[in-house]
């Protein structure tokens, strides 16, 4: 049940239309397959038992592999669209400056966003518009969800971008906005250093065995 659940997230991430238990059955369906097959039409051509052998642990082999392809692809679609957050949050921004009207403004960033993150935008305006939620800042906090571990300050610049809508005055509203930017920003420019410092330990390590170790 444990496992289900997160694959559920992966599978609604990639807005896959799967369901865990179908991931699970073409993990051992397919390898069969492949090992009946490849085995009698190998062993038919070639008399040889060694393809009976190599099948065999080739469809072992397919069934975890197979099982990790909605992680695999979560994590790929995760990377993309961390890519375009900041630019998401551009967007935002630069309409609500002019128009302070939320909806429009996912559109105005879905319009001109590449996907995958694109996608998620347009996905949030589509779940509005079947009713799945009655309003606009519903939908996109139930998508926000799925980033408050992975990406903590596209939540929070996202909520800032909702709460310039209840400011009373036009400079309370542009101030958040602008906020709101800034602390996008704030938040990649701390992930990149923290992505620099871990990568400090194992490029000293490979400068030191792979060229000082060899020198001496």
């Amino acid at each position: 049940e444990k496992k289900a659940v997160e694959m559920q997230k992966n599978l609604d991430l990639c807005h896959l239309n799967a369901t865990p238990s179908g991931v699970i059955a073409l993990s051992y369906l397919l390898p069969l397959v492949v090992v009946v097959f490849g085995s009698l039409i190998s062993y038919g051509i070639f008399q040889l038992s060694f393809f009976l052998i190599f099948f065999m642990f080739a469809g072992l082999a397919m069934v975890p592999a197979l099982q990790k392809v909605p992680t695999f692809m979560a994590n790929t679609w995760r990377i993309k669209a961390s890519n375009q957050m900041v630019q998401s949050i551009f967007y935002l921004v630069t309409y609500m400056r002019h128009t302070s009207n939320l909806e429009r403004a996912v559109e105005f960033a879905a319009d001109h966003l590449e996907p995958p993150l694109s996608l998620d935008f347009r996905k949030i305006i589509w779940d509005v518009e079947t009713e799945k939620y009655s309003t606009i800042r519903d939908s996109a906090d139930a998508y926000l969800g799925k980033w408050k571990e992975w990406d903590a300050e596209f939540v929070e610049s996202f909520h800032l971008v909702e709460s310039s809508l209840y400011e009373s005055t036009d400079q309370r509203r542009l101030a958040l906005l602008d906020k709101a930017l800034d602390v996008i920003l704030e938040g990649t420019y701390e992930n990149m250093l923290h992505y620099a410092h871990s990568l400090k330990s194992p490029m000293t390590m490979l400068h030191m065995l792979g060229i000082i170790l060899p020198i001496l």
